[in-house]
This record gives structure tokens, sequence and C-alpha cells, in this order.
């Protein structure tokens, strides 16, 4: 078995020591530092010559809310004092003026009042009276106060009662600190004893070095030492090189995979104009989903610019009045230009393929995808968030049909999120006819809704100008990743926490 010098150093000054050493001790005796013995003391654990014991000692000291309650006593005994001085009652107003206190830290001290069963509250006539019982006996919290004093006590050291009022006190912002040092010891094993005894005396061990310096050659000088050996198995710190947040590595890639399927990516604005995010998709301008509690309106400026699409903009309007040409009845109401110009932050990718549906240069037959962040009023939890991110897509072509959308649908579900088993289910949306909502399992993490698909309804095609059948799906990419990175909570994509992106692998 090979020893660093180091190593034996060590072993020989524990041979003299019948039970542990302190690190402190050990280093004293080597004249090396504590962080040189603590690296020396896990390689000789991990050969097995040593055993490495810790003591944790918990302390508990006074914070500065502590150090006042010290000085002027708790807040809660103040009051109670002070209205037992008047009587044992008194208003609330004067209880403010008797005891000094700010509104704040007099209702901190009724709480506490309260809780300990001193105080009692009435309010008659639009006045609050505060009523006191006779003063108790310190309690435990109060006699830890003074134990503690100025300095820093053991918390094994206290009784039970003190220790639950220790805890107690925690609660209280500033009250008390709690510290822990720990001391970390080295004693030898059987089989390290052994070695020890049997290690030559130092000034008889060879002198080694662990590099040639150019002052070691040119003297001549590295004859008289001798090469130490490298013991590839010994712990090293942990090196954490620069990689990608694994989330948008996983984006990357869902777009490299894409563009390789023959997609080309849209692009557009984060604000948008109601026309693309609601209007031009058959979405009627009541709507539920356009209020301000399913999506966010801009408010400054409140409305944008729409006279690059004037051209279509009549026929949009038709279409929600009486149907226009599309076969439709269209929704029997007025259309507001002016609502069209409304500002919002997009809500879902799918204005995005409006916005290539009338770009000049459209491919037919074509493909398309966008990773679109939207934004919509969500309270956050494990499984939403305010802003989240879309896979969108739309096919364009003739005779297109919705096997030809399953297909696609089946594909993402299991190249990209890993599901084993994948199934459809019918759905509503305004802008799609019929309509599919894809769920998918995943062995060991469960069945998780992905988002909705369909076929463009011809009042969303025909007044773009597009009389070829439109596939399109609006997928959370959130979730394909959750699903493909055994993830359960939303967050976690968005996390800040290195330790979890040095750890996290690449999926």
């Amino acid at each position: 078995m090979y020893l660093h010098p180091l190593e034996k150093r060590i072993l020989r000054e524990l041979l003299v020591h019948e039970g542990p050493v302190g690190y402190a001790a050990v280093s004293e005796a080597i004249q090396r530092n504590i962080g040189t013995v603590a690296k020396a003391a896990s390689w000789l654990r991990k050969k097995g010559l040593v055993r490495l014991e810790k003591e944790v000692t918990e302390k508990v000291e006074l914070g500065r809310e502590g150090l006042t309650f010290l000085q002027k006593g708790f807040p809660e005994r103040v009051l109670l004092e002070k209205i037992l001085e008047a009587g044992g009652e008194c208003l609330l107003k004067d209880a403010k003026i008797r005891t000094g206190f700010s509104d704040q830290y007099l209702n901190v001290a009724i709480l506490w009042g309260k809780r300990k069963h001193w105080l009692e509250l009435k309010k008659e006539g639009g006045e609050v009276t505060l009523s006191a019982v006779e003063a108790p006996p310190r309690g435990a919290d109060e006699g830890l106060v003074m134990l503690i004093g100025r300095s820093a006590v053991e918390v094994d050291s206290l009784p039970a009662d003190m220790r639950e009022a220790a805890e107690e006190l925690e609660k209280r912002p500033g009250v008390l600190k709690r510290t822990e040092s720990r001391r970390h010891y080295i004693q030898l094993t059987e089989e390290g004893r052994a070695k020890a005894q049997t290690m030559p005396e130092a000034e008889a061990a060879p002198r080694e070095i662990t590099q040639l310096t150019p002052e070691l050659i040119s003297s001549g000088e590295w004859r008289s030492y001798r090469l130490a050996r490298f013991d590839i198995d010994a712990p090293a710190a942990a090196t954490w090189p620069g990689k990608k947040q694994p989330y948008l590595a996983f984006l990357d890639d869902l777009k490299w995979r894409l563009v390789g399927l023959g997609f080309k990516e849209m692009e557009g604005p984060i604000v948008e104009l109601m026309f693309f995010n609601c209007d031009c998709l058959f979405m009627p301008q009541d709507h539920p989903a356009r209020e301000i509690h399913d999506i966010y309106h801009v408010k400054s400026p409140t409305h944008g610019d729409l006279r690059g699409y004037l051209s279509h903009l009549p026929k949009v309007a038709k279409t929600h009045e009486n149907g226009w040409r599309t076969g439709s009845t269209g929704y029997g109401t007025s259309y507001s230009a002016e609502e069209a110009k409304r500002l919002v932050l997009r809500s879902h990718g799918t204005s995005l393929s409006v916005r290539t549906l009338l770009r000049k240069g459209l491919e037919i037959p074509g493909k398309y995808f966008s990773v679109a962040r939207c934004y919509r009023p969500e309270l956050s939890d494990r499984s939403h968030l305010t802003e989240f991110n879309q896979v969108e897509g739309i096919v364009v072509g003739e005779g297109l049909t919705l096997r030809d959308l399953l297909g696609v649908l089946a594909r993402f579900a299991t190249d990209i999120a890993g599901a084993d088993e994948v199934r459809f289910k019918p759905d509503y949306f305004p802008f799609t006819e019929p309509s599919i909502e894809l769920v998918a399992y995943k062995k060991g993490y469960g069945w998780l809704e992905f988002g909705g698909s369909g076929i463009f309804r011809p009042e969303v095609t025909l007044p773009l100008g597009i009389r070829e059948q439109v596939l399109a799906w609006g997928l959370g990419v959130d979730r394909l990743y959750m699903m493909k990175a055994k993830i359960d909570d939303i967050r976690t994509l968005f996390s800040q926490d290195l330790g979890y992106l040095r750890r996290k692998e690449m999926v």
C-alpha cells in the first residue's frame, strides 16, 4: 500500500495516542494547516487505516432584538405591567402612550400577550380596551434570555423547558441566533496501528517530491529525492466546467430536430395585436379568454398599428359578423377594429402561425415551427407558471388529413418527450375542427397533458388567402421536458440553484 509522506507523518503522530485526536492537535504536531490534515485524513480513511469522527455542538446567543429584551424586558411583559399600573385595564390608545411603543411593536406585544393568555381585547363603541391578569411569574423564555446574557450557551446544557423556549424564541425575528460548531477527530484502526508500527523512523524515510523544478535539475539535487507515486484513486475536488442550462440545451436540441425534419422556424413579437392573437383565429371579440384574468393587456401604449394589414382586416371582420365566404354564419355581432388594435402579451404561439400564413414567400406545401414564450395570468404552482414556452407548428398543403396530424403528434411525444404511450382526446378550440388534445404516458412518471391541436377552420384560413389544409398544434414544451427529464415541478426548469444545475444531466 502506497502512502504519501503526509499520511506517514499523521500515522506516526497518531501512534502515540490511545484515543481520538482532534485535527487541531494533529495540525500543531506535524506543523501543517488543518485543511491539509483533513485531506490526508480522508485518504487514510479510504485505505482503512483511520476512523474519522465528528462532534457537532449547537449554541444559542441573543440577537439584536434579544439584547433589547435583556435590557428592557419582553414587550408583552412591559405592556402587561403598564396595564396593571393603570388598574388592570386601559384603552389601546392609552397603552401605546404608556409603553412608548410604535404601532408595529405594540401589535407584537399584544400578539404574544394574548398567546400567553396574559391579555384580553374587548371592543365597545368603537374603542379597543386591553385588560390584564395578575402578573405571572417569569417564564422559561424570559429565564433563557437572562441566562444567555451576552455570551453563547450550549443547547444540550439547557434544561428541557428552556430548550423548548429556545425553539419558540427562534420564531421571533432577531431574538435568538443558533450557531453550530464542528470538531473533527481522527483515530487509528487496528490495521492503521499495525502499519504505523512497521514504518521506518522519519529520519530514515527517503525524502519525496511531487514535481521536478528547474532548480532541482540544474543542481543535481533531484538525485537525493524519490519521486512520489500518484494515487489515481485518491479523492479529488469536484470541478464544474461551464455548460448550457439543461432546459435551454433541450430547447436547442428540439429546434435542431425540427429543422432536420424539414421545418422552418417562425418568428414574431411578444407584444402582440389582438388581431393576430385572437381575431384571425376566429375567437369572438366577447370571448372570456380575452378578459384581463386570462390575458395580459399592455398598459401603455394600449393600441398598435394595423395599417400593414388593411386588406385582410375587412375579411376577418365580415367572417366574425356573418361568416363572409367561408360557409359559416359567423357570430352575428358587430366587429370592432379598435379592439383588433389592442396590444397584449402573446398568450399562445398560434399568433405566430397566423403571421406566417400572411407572410410573403409562404411555401406551399410547407412546414413551420416556433418555440414561443407565452404569458397568462396564472397562479404559480407545480404545474403552472405565469410565463411558459409553447412549441407551435403548422403544416400547409393539399390533401392533409387528421391521420397526418396524429402521426406528427405521436412522433413528438415519443421522440422528443420519450413517452411510452400516447392517447388522443377530442377537444374544442374556436380555430380548429376537428380539435385534438395530446396526452402521453411515461413509465415511472405517469400521464401528462401536452396541449391542443387540430386542422384550421375555413374561418381562419380563407380570410388569410389560404385555400389548402393547415395542420396546427401548440404543445407545452415545458411539459415535454418535464416528462423527458422526470421532473415533477415546472419551477425547477428555471431554477437558479447552482448545485442542481451542476448535477443535472442533459437529456
